[in-house]
Parts: structure tokens; C-alpha cells; sequence
């Protein structure tokens, strides 16, 4: 099988609502998109890549090129369908794999079944070939096989990534309630910030959207942190693709920022933090951290963003405190931050309203399962309209 080299379709999966960030960055790379849908976008090309893909994305989860796609009404048609496959031409006889799926059929009451079958084919398959058996298990650290099974259409994926790529990697200690890393992103890049301009991240916890921030304005993929993905466990991979395309991206990669990126936080532990992630990501020296109170965050003269992600009234906090907080986050971006654009990421839509001002866009986002909003707020100079209070 030369999975490397051979076209096939190609399924980048996303959480919910980021599709069409994923899209703009594939794009962006020279692909042309077939499909996107609610979770991901559908493509073609080879295993190589996919190798491009997962070095390159910020907004992707996982990475799968389609092997087959074939009927199977129960686990018996599974079996004999996946068992002929040729899987001693894409997994060591003395390696490791691992099997995800994705399934909805009335045999199957647990995907563990279904996952079990496939180990079983792959297997039985290499075993019969080879005369050895590989090794499988949980972990996504080696060869990795996604079944997509609805009804009785059934398609076996290589899944290319492994481990997700929705972390990337930096991020060694996280703070209370973390940002998942592609959402981080993905609110950056809904935002339009011309990256040429100042970032303020008031409350910023473990600095996601600051490193984030950085990391975008720097054109550093966060891809380049990994070492192992599991593209590299597939027989016939040429480990100097990855290299050239690693130091390619390295390469270009920018060095310094002519503006300001700003991050603080009234908690000193959490802009420690913050600061040890930022390191692990390479941009510690590009952001301006402080501990302070949010009012107190020095904002650059240059209008940018300020962007918020406060705490949501879920599973942090008092709601009666965070009311007031919310009021003073609007009154703190209505007198000191004019010129700018401001967002506050929220999953409570009442304690919106305590911000006093009228958000000129309200952008979809989940974060985990909670339905959430990024608020944008026009924050005029003197010479425009105020603007007007939330209803």
C-alpha cells in the first residue's frame, strides 16, 4: 500500500463551530476543499500530506486518510471485510496500534466491541501473513486505526495524528478551566486581528490566548513542538518529509514583534503559569505580563484587541461577584480602552448583560459542551457614537 504517495479522501476532524477557521487555514496551505460540515472538512491527497496537515493546523483535532469504505450490516461483515486488507503493508508485525471509532449500528451497544473486532482483523491478518502478531492497546502514541461506522456504511481511516492536535503541546501546566488551545485559536482568527497590531488579554489565566496571540503573530505553528505523531509509525514513512517541513516552518517563523502583546492576571500563581508556558512555546519574550487587577492592565497607546475569557459563573466563582465584574469589564473597556476592539468570551448569556454595552457581533463557539459567544464591542473614540446599552 503506498498510502505515502497514493490519493484518497481525506477527513480533518475539528470541535464544533471551528470549522470554518480549519477551512481558512487549509486554504490557505493551497487545498482545495470537497466537503465541510459541522465537525470538519473533507479533502484528497496522500499521507505526505497529511504530514503537511499535522505540522501546519491550529484549529484541526485529527487527521484521517480513508483506507476503505465498504457495507457491513453486523460485526461478522466488519470482520471480513477489514480482515482483507493488506495490513501488513502499513503496521511493523513487531509494532503497536491502537484502534478509535466512531459507530452507530444496532449490533453494537458499545464502541469497545466494534474497536475489538477491528483489532481482531488486523491482527488475524498479520498474523496469518507475517507469522507474528503486533502488540495493541489504548495508547495514541503509535500506529493508530479510526473506524467511522453508521448503519451499514462502514469506512476504516488511518487516523495520521494520534494524540490530538487540539493541544498543542506548550501548555505543561493548565490553570483552572482552561481554553482548549484550537478554540483559542480559533477566537483569534474570528476576531480579524490584522496581527500587526496590540493584543491585551486582561484575566488571562494560563495564557492561552496571549500564547496563542503570539503565536499567530509570529506565523509559528504549533506543530513544530511534537515529536511524535502517528504518521510515523506507518511502514514506508521517509522521517526527512517531516524534517525538511519541520525546519521549513521553523525557518520562517518570525523572530521579534514591532507591538505589543499583554497579559495579566490579579492572580500571581496564574501569570506565573502563564509565564512557564509561554516559555515552553518560545514566546515568553514577546509578552508583556503583569499581576494586577484587570483595571489596572496598562494598555498600549496603538488601538488593537483586548480580548476576555472570564470565568462563565459554571463552575468558578459567585454569580453575584461576577455580575459586578462583568459591569466593570465594560465600564474598564468604555473609558480606557477607545480605539480598540474589544471581545469577552462568555458561556453566560445574563451575565452578558451586566456588561452595559451593545455587541456589534455575537459569534458561536463551543467550549466543551456549553454553548458560548465571543461578544465584539466597537469601542469608538469621542468623535463616534457611544455605544449603546445591552437590551
Amino acid at each position: 500500500m503506498q498510502v505515502f504517495h497514493n490519493e484518497s479522501k481525506i477527513i480533518l476532524t475539528c470541535n464544533k463551530r471551528l470549522s470554518s477557521y480549519l477551512r481558512d487555514e487549509v486554504e490557505a496551505l493551497g487545498f482545495s476543499i470537497k466537503r465541510e460540515f459541522s465537525t470538519g472538512i473533507e479533502l484528497s491527497g496522500t499521507v505526505t500530506d497529511c504530514i503537511r496537515l499535522n505540522l501546519n493546523l491550529r484549529c484541526a483535532s485529527q487527521i484521517l486518510y480513508s483506507l476503505q469504505s465498504f457495507k457491513a450490516a453486523d460485526p461478522k461483515e466488519l470482520y471480513d471485510n477489514l480482515v482483507k486488507i493488506e495490513w501488513e503493508k502499513l503496521i511493523d508485525f513487531a509494532g503497536y496500534f491502537s484502534v478509535t471509532s466512531n459507530v452507530n449500528n444496532e449490533h453494537i451497544l458499545t464502541p469497545l466491541f466494534a474497536n475489538v473486532k477491528v483489532k481482531d482483523a488486523i491482527v488475524d491478518r498479520i498474523k496469518e501473513v507475517k507469522g507474528i502478531r503486533p502488540n495493541s492497546g489504548p495508547e495514541l502514541n503509535k500506529t493508530v486505526i479510526h473506524l467511522y461506522w453508521q448503519d451499514d456504511n462502514a469506512e476504516i481511516f488511518l487516523d495520521t495524528s494520534g494524540e490530538t492536535l487540539a493541544k498543542h503541546g506548550y501548555r505543561k501546566i493548565p490553570g483552572k478551566a482552561p481554553m482548549l488551545e484550537a478554540l483559542a485559536a480559533s477566537t483569534i482568527m474570528a476576531t480579524g486581528w490584522d496581527k500587526k497590531s496590540p493584543f491585551v488579554n486582561p484575566m488571562c489565566g494560563s495564557g492561552t490566548l496571549a500564547i496563542e496571540a503570539a503565536l499567530l503573530a509570529t506565523d509559528k505553528t504549533p506543530g513544530i513542538f511534537r515529536m511524535n505523531y502517528a504518521f510515523m509509525h506507518i511502514l514506508g514513512y521517509d522521517e526527512q518529509v517531516f524534517f525538511v517541513e519541520r525546519r521549513q516552518l521553523k525557518d520562517k517563523a518570525i523572530k521579534q514583534l514591532d507591538f505589543k502583546i499583554v497579559a495579566t492576571d490579579i492572580s500571581a500563581d496564574a501569570v506565573d503559569i502563564a509565564q512557564k508556558n509561554a516559555k515552553t512555546a518560545g514566546v515568553d519574550h514577546l509578552i508583556d505580563f503583569a499581576v494586577c487587577d484587570f483595571a489596572d492592565t496598562e494598555i498600549p497607546e496603538q488601538a488593537g484587541i483586548i480580548m476576555f475569557n472570564p470565568e462563565y459563573g459554571e463552575r468558578l466563582g459567585t454569580h453575584t461577584k461576577l455580575e459586578a465584574t462583568y459591569k466593570r469589564m465594560g465600564d474598564f473597556m468604555k473609558t480606557s480602552c477607545k480605539g480598540y476592539k474589544g471581545y469577552i468570551f462568555t458561556g453566560n448569556p445574563d451575565l452578558a448583560k451586566r456588561i452595559g454595552l451593545r455587541a456589534s457581533r455575537r459569534i458561536e463557539f463551543y467550549n466543551g459542551k456549553l454553548d458560548c459567544r465571543l461578544l465584539e464591542y466597537e469601542l469608538y473614540e469621542g468623535s463616534k457614537r457611544e455605544p449603546k446599552p445591552e437590551e
